[in-house]
């Protein structure tokens, strides 16, 4: 979440007039995250966040975010719900830009999640992987292995002066990926960006998750390594295995891993580091002129690289099995 667009109080007010959700009270942006201009709105009918859809989202994916959404929570995953206007239509455009107003999750996301916010992190994934299952709309994911290379390319000329010898390492990473990414995996509807700020708790409880803009269909395991990454990394780069493990237990409580998926867990991992090693690294050289956003660090995702180079067997990030059958 973000602000790159500025909406004025007239125009909000005269966007909102379409909905039946009271009147403005009082709106604020959303600095956190890096994609989208978001704000929270407060009326007399209550709390609602308003996206604006900028960057990498295009406009003809929407139908599937909104109403992979709704078919979500029919099948009762607590995520947000986009507000259908007066006509019963749930996509607007306010300032430019396409337009959805969601419901408000109660909850807080968590700075330094536990074990115990891993283990439920782990069964919260599942359910969504198996309540996507009769999910009926499609959308490939545009930022797997074959985007990455293109993607390197915009920071290429700048990236050693963002770390010294970036350029090799990326260069090294993407031969070894491209040449080993696994095919033919269980796959599905997977959320694709499930850190620590689109999950909330309430106590101890994980209440519910959000912000499902990357969302496509690949491979339920690809989901899981894109966890291990943004919930179980010390600052420093060293994994911490007792969380990857209460991750992928509370994973497969609701759905166990089959053999291949265990083999393939190591190389998924460096795959989902270097996803969002470079398009932190794209943000971070470009951020807008006056954009109310924080963009996120890439050498966070370079110093997880380095374990991952490391790792060889699912049991390396807390994998308990006895391994994989043949």
């Amino acid at each position: 979440m973000a602000v790159y667009t500025e909406v004025s109080d007239a125009a909000l007010t005269a966007f909102l007039a379409a909905y039946d959700i009271g009147t403005l009270l009082s709106y604020k942006g959303i600095a956190e995250g890096v994609e989208n201009t978001n704000f929270y709105l407060h009326t007399t009918g209550g709390s609602f966040i308003l996206t604006l859809y900028e960057k990498r989202v295009r406009a003809d994916d929407l139908p599937f975010f909104l109403n992979l959404m709704e078919h979500l929570a029919a099948r009762g995953l607590a995520c947000p719900q986009p507000i259908r206007d007066r006509t019963g239509v749930a996509l607007g455009e306010l300032c430019g830009r396409p337009a959805v107003i969601v419901t408000f999750l109660d909850g807080v996301s968590v700075k330094r999640p536990g074990v115990d916010h891993c283990h439920a992190l782990g069964r919260a994934l599942a359910g969504l992987h198996a309540a996507g299952a009769d999910f009926g709309m499609r959308r490939v994911n545009n930022l797997s292995v074959d985007a990455w290379e293109p993607l390197f390319r915009l920071s290429e000329p700048q990236a050693d002066t963002v770390s010294h010898g970036l350029t090799e390492r990326v260069l090294g990473d993407l031969a070894v990926l491209q040449a080993s990414w696994p095919l033919g995996l269980p796959s599905g509807v997977i959320h694709a960006d499930l850190f620590t700020d689109n999950v909330f708790f309430i106590g101890d409880e994980l209440s519910g998750l959000i912000d499902f803009y990357f969302a496509c269909t690949d491979a339920f395991a690809y989901d899981l390594a894109i966890c291990l990454n943004a919930w179980c990394f010390e600052a420093d780069g060293s994994f911490h295995r007792d969380m990857g493990a209460a991750l992928i237990a509370g994973y497969e409580a609701v759905r166990p891993l089959v053999s291949a998926e265990v083999t393939a867990l190591p190389i998924l991992c460096r795959g989902a580091a270097l996803r969002f090693m470079l398009t932190r690294l794209v943000d971070w050289l470009n951020v807008p002129t006056g954009a109310l956003v924080q963009p996120k660090d890439p050498l966070e995702y370079d110093l997880r690289l380095t374990f991952h180079r490391t790792a060889t067997d699912a049991r390396d990030y807390g994998w308990a099995g006895p391994g994989p059958s043949a």
